[in-house]
């Protein structure tokens, strides 16, 4: 965490008997920046306004898709240089996981600068493509660049649920 990197375990990994909101601030446990920790908490509720409805319940009363939105929030709370997920569609409908991956690319354009397109653009203006990983049972087995990824039938259909 210390470092800037950001987990979304597999199976969720929800502090089920803390609310919906002290999961989240949990996420920013490591920041001495607290004013903006409150702002980064209703910025999250933006994206995600299922949570902000659910903000006082506990976590493990949550549906599963509300689950995984907050350890995906949790994760952001950090604002992480990386963000490591896994498994993230696992035991989630297929409208719910365009969903989520929907509003991490939401997500992913306003906090990185992305463009539509697909590519970030450089602070020097030059353009770069959004790096990706397909790590399976420790070693690397996919890389390149996300929107390349994501179009391969036999990841979308094993990885990604649809």
């Amino acid at each position: 965490m210390r470092l800037g990197i950001a987990h979304v375990p597999d199976g969720r990994g929800t502090f089920v008997n803390l609310t919906t909101e002290e999961n989240l601030r949990l996420g920013a446990y490591t920041r001495k920046d607290r004013a903006a920790v409150e702002s980064d908490l209703e910025r999250i509720f933006t994206y995600f306004p299922r949570l902000k409805e659910r903000r006082r319940q506990q976590a493990g009363t949550l549906s599963g898709g509300e689950q995984q939105m907050l350890a995906v929030s949790r994760a952001l709370m950090l604002r992480p240089k990386l963000l490591l997920f896994d498994e993230p569609s696992f035991g989630l409908a297929p409208l719910l996981v365009r969903e989520l991956f929907e509003i991490m690319r939401t997500v992913n354009q306003r906090e990185r600068g992305e463009h539509p397109s697909g590519r970030a653009e450089r602070r020097d203006g030059a353009r770069s493509r959004q790096p990706c990983l397909l790590i399976e049972t420790g070693r690397v087995v996919l890389s390149g660049a996300a929107d390349e990824i994501k179009r391969n039938d036999a990841v979308r259909r094993s990885y990604l649920g649809y």
